[in-house]
């Protein structure tokens, strides 16, 4: 990375309720920039209190790309968003605007900037349909502990319930021999751009209270009934409804939590969530960590030529 020149894409990445929205909005307002969303589940039409999709209005005029591009029942990959991206990037740089893109997926923002390559995963269908017919006979936690013996470090980061997800891991070992962390572990780190990633981080409990509160705002605004209309269109067991916000309230319209207790376990997810995202972030990227400041960022942004 270099302050030699202005940088050609810029991402603003932190936890959930960090307030990366708002100050995306005004960054690019004073760098003539356009923002392309860096969260995965908000390319879903339909999930937008649960996932704080910006409004019409929040927008206020400046450009947004790569939201509501998908239908719930539809599933997307990090391969299928680093294309639509970079041609993003090309666009928007083509019309000499600055691209912002902004969001807290970080493995999307990555996958993005650096050499990623994607293996191409194979598919057998006889393969994949005995995998889910022994799932039904040993169930979520023996399927995960097989996964476990076999490929460790890929197990730590999947849930067991997460079925889909271990069944393609262990798809992967048995059909090209190599195990998903060692797939993901052998993708590039070479930056494709000049690019400058700002981290807004915070004190730990007043992210908390953030995410508390943002919950219940989300509440308030009828998080309960946007997943009701999912849930009453039969959309279930698809990558969508898999999300925070959403997977909580199909637990309690199926009766396995009271509401108060899915509300709970949405704001412990929540706060999890944003844990594995910091995480996330300090380990596999260079971050400019700043504070939620403006100020700041137009300081810092001074420093490298804007």
């Amino acid at each position: 990375m270099t302050n030699q020149k202005q940088f050609e894409v810029v991402a603003i990445v932190g936890p959930t309720a960090s307030g990366k929205t708002a100050l995306s909005i005004k960054m690019a307002k004073e760098f003539n920039g356009e923002i392309i969303n860096g969260d995965s589940m908000q390319i879903y039409r339909g999930l937008d209190i649960g996932t704080a999709k910006i409004t019409e209005e929040e927008m206020e005029g400046v450009p947004h790309h790569l939201l509501d591009i998908k239908e719930p029942t539809e599933s997307f990959s990090v391969a299928e968003y680093q294309k639509l991206v970079r041609e993003k990037i090309a666009e928007i740089q083509g019309r000499g605007r600055l691209p912002i893109i902004v969001g807290g997926t970080g493995l999307y923002v990555q996958a993005v900037l650096f050499d990623f390559q994607f293996t191409e995963e194979k598919v057998d269908e006889e393969t994949r349909q005995a995998y889910y017919e022994e799932l039904e006979q040993i169930g979520p936690q023996a399927m995960h502990e097989r996964l476990v013996k076999l490929d460790p470090e890929t197990a730590k980061t999947i849930h067991p319930n997460n079925t889909r997800r271990v069944i393609r891991a262990l798809e992967m070992i048995e059909l090209t021999g190599v195990s998903k962390a060692r797939e993901e572990f052998n993708r590039g780190s070479i930056p494709l751009y000049n690019h400058l990633i700002i981290g807004l981080d915070m004190d730990r409990e007043k992210l908390y209270e953030r995410i508390n509160l943002r919950v219940d705002i989300m509440m308030e605004k009828g998080l309960l009934e946007e997943v009701k209309s999912l849930y009453d269109r039969g959309i279930r067991d698809v990558q969508s409804v898999q999300a925070i916000g959403y997977k909580e309230l199909y637990a309690y319209f199926d009766g396995k939590l009271t509401l108060d207790e899915a509300i709970e376990d949405l704001k412990q997810n929540s706060r999890r969530y944003a844990k594995r995202q910091l995480t996330y972030f300090r380990n596999k990227m260079d971050v400019q960590w700043i504070g939620n400041n403006w100020s700041e960022i137009i300081k810092f942004s001074k420093l490298f030529g804007y």
